[in-house]
């Protein structure tokens, strides 16, 4: 099977230039001048004049099938995925969630079986680690023999996912001597339940207490406090989620040291702020995620941080809940209220308004939102770039395209959209994945199962 793109400006992380993309069967097998190829030697042609020929994007941070709180994440594997096919995503990386109690390998085992078979695009997998011992650290040696090799942790969420920072700190000592990643989710857990708790005796159970409880004081603390903890155990740091001014100071200084620290932000910590949080009613309750959405001035460092790479990566940590039946769970309980919000979708157009908008270039919406993620956890260059021999993920993308985000068109198995509204100048018009047309024309055409579990090898950033 021959598909040729024609006609199109074809995007990387290092430029643009006007090619025409040549695929056969899954993969790229050429970029070349325009006019190259004839029509007669392929089976099908898409026109991409006026468009951007870029690759498929990488979120590297989501959360289908979820258990949290006595509920669970709203959107499946299948549905998760064909939403992120929509929105121009081609792989996602999501977390395998370790039980205290539990082993890895089971837990690994669980999720292998909750993806197979019905992933629309390809998918990998991290691992939660909750519960730390000598099992544990044995077993991460064969997680990466699996081809998982990163392992996400929490200094939040005290008698669930939380770590001491002595299992940090053994965990890191094990990631050293493997080579492999540790995640971090950097919130300071023990105070913030303080001031939950604070809170909620004082009477104050508003949705926005949520963000208010959960201050970038304490993100900024956690972040320094794993940055060090990494520095003395010679880990490898990546830190998920950073939502904060605070947080991002200290990244910026560990990679300004030469430490291998990197760090994601999200499209809500870009352009949503604690003023959703605080909505009238219980309308605040969409947007309660943790770290929370922080007052505006925020947003501002995290685009300068994209711009000088000391955020190297955007991902959603889609993790949607629906505002009927699960949300609601936290009426008269912010505290209760399921963590998490949905952007799979919609993390390709998001960040196509920051090059609208000045903030960043062309080449840097490929390199944060593909290239880099594959880089950084060992996809690259299977994906992450349109070259001979890569996987033929491709987002064929029309920049004058107009769109407005609402619950009532997005595919995303959830009964809200946390951009309601928002006004998009941008649209994804034809999506490959592995040489697969699996959207075009407004139309769906992928199916549940062509997905893969994509095995992926230690990061390529390391010193």
């Amino acid at each position: 099977m021959r598909t040729l793109i024609r006609g199109g400006t074809v995007l990387s992380a290092s430029g643009a230039a006007t090619a025409d993309v040549l695929v056969e069967d899954e993969r790229v097998a050429a970029v070349a001048a325009p006019g190259l190829f004839g029509e007669e030697a392929v089976d099908t042609v898409v026109d991409a004049t006026g468009k951007y020929v870029l690759p498929g994007g990488i979120d590297a941070h989501t959360h289908m099938e979820m258990p949290f709180g006595g509920t669970f994440s709203a959107d499946t594997f299948e549905t998760g995925t064909r939403a992120a096919a929509w929105g121009g995503t081609t792989t996602i990386i999501d977390f395998a969630v370790q039980k205290k109690g539990t082993s890895l390998l089971s837990t690994l085992d669980t999720w292998h079986a909750k993806a197979d078979g019905d992933c629309a695009v390809d998918y990998g997998f991290h691992m939660i680690i909750s519960d730390v011992n000598d099992t544990t650290l044995k077993e991460m040696e064969s997680c990466i023999g699996g081809g998982v090799t990163s392992f996400k942790m929490f200094m939040a969420y005290p008698g669930v996912f939380y770590s001491t920072d002595g299992e940090i700190l053994r965990a890191m000592h094990k990631a050293t001597e493997t080579g492999s990643t540790i995640m971090m989710h950097a919130e300071n857990g023990i105070a913030i339940d303080e001031l939950v708790a604070k809170a909620l005796a004082d009477g104050r159970t508003d949705p926005v207490q949520h963000g208010l409880t959960r201050p970038p004081e304490l993100e900024g603390e956690a972040t320094s406090r794993a940055i060090t903890l990494a520095q003395v155990t010679g880990a490898p740091l990546y830190i998920v989620h950073l939502s904060a001014a605070q947080a991002l100071a200290a990244v910026a200084q560990a990679r300004d040291g030469g430490q291998n620290v990197f760090a994601e932000t999200c499209p809500q910590y870009l352009y949503l702020s604690i003023e959703d949080l605080a909505k009238p009613g219980f309308e605040g309750a969409k947007y309660v995620a943790s770290p929370p959405l922080r007052e505006q001035h925020h947003q501002a460092d995290l685009w300068r941080g994209l711009r000088t790479n000391d955020l190297s990566v955007v991902s959603t940590d889609h993790c949607p809940f629906c505002f009927k039946d699960q949300k609601e769970l936290g009426r008269g309980d912010f505290a209760k209220i399921p963590n998490g919000m949905p952007g799979v979708e919609h993390r390709m157009d998001l960040l196509h308004q920051g090059v609208v908008a000045g903030e960043i270039s062309l080449a840097r919406w490929v390199e944060i939102s593909s290239t880099t993620p594959a880089r950084m956890f060992g996809l690259y260059p299977r994906k992450g770039v349109l070259a001979p021999g890569s996987d033929a993920d491709i987002v064929v993308y029309d920049p004058a395209g107009r769109q407005t985000i609402s619950a009532q068109t997005h595919h995303m198995n959830v009964d809200y959209s946390a951009y309601e509204g928002f006004q998009l100048t941008g649209k994804v018009d034809t999506v490959l994945s592995r040489g697969r047309i699996v959207v075009a024309g407004g139309e769906y055409h992928g199916s549940a199962g062509h997905g893969r579990f994509l095995s992926r090898d230690l990061c390529q950033y390391l010193n």
